[in-house]
């Protein structure tokens, strides 16, 4: 008992650790997650990881949220994962708690507020840079820039839900390739 006890808080320690120390989103967790769960603990072997990485990006969610559930869920089960969970959400909690409160207090400070303005700004920028990495390995060729294109303006004019415009690139995916040959 005392072993798995040891085995939990491990697990939230490690990923406490990288909640607390890693910004800029999900993304920017994963070489951190990776440089821990294998090089420093021996957790996984690179390939796991990398598969790990994989289908925490394919359910929904944030990947580094389902990155550690599933290294927790791998290693103790259940309360494994729910201890890398806890662990990797916990900062980032108590963080925001103490923005929102200071935000509250502060919010008609005009230097704060000009200050949040660039901030605005800067995520705005990070976001569309994360954009541009995904696209390099995501269009390939002139349909997936077609598919791109389409999902963009769907997406920001709100015709259809969100959801449905990654079924549909999906489907269109495999209706393409299957006529092209690729796929059978």
């Amino acid at each position: 008992m005392i072993q798995k006890l040891h085995g939990y808080w491990k697990l939230f320690i490690v990923f406490f650790r990288i909640g607390l120390f890693t910004f800029g989103g999900g993304f920017a967790m994963l070489p951190l997650i990776e440089n821990e769960i294998v090089d420093v603990h021996g957790w996984a072997e690179r390939e796991e990881i990398l598969d790990i990485f994989a289908l925490a990006q394919s359910v929904p969610g944030a990947i580094a949220v389902n990155t550690a559930v599933f290294i927790g869920l791998r290693l103790h089960g259940f309360w494994g994962g729910l201890a890398a969970l806890f662990g990797v959400i916990t900062p980032s909690i108590a963080i925001i708690l103490i923005i929102a409160q200071l935000f509250s207090q502060f919010q008609s400070n005009l230097h704060l507020s000009r200050a949040f303005s660039g901030v605005k700004a800067a995520v705005v920028g990070l976001i569309a840079a994360a954009a541009l990495r995904a696209g390099r390995g995501a269009i390939i060729d002139r349909f997936g820039l077609v598919v791109a294109a389409v999902a963009f303006v769907l997406s920001v004019s709100g015709v259809i839900p969100v959801v449905w415009v990654i079924i549909l690139g999906g489907c269109g995916g495999i209706l393409y390739y299957k006529r092209k040959g690729e796929i059978r």
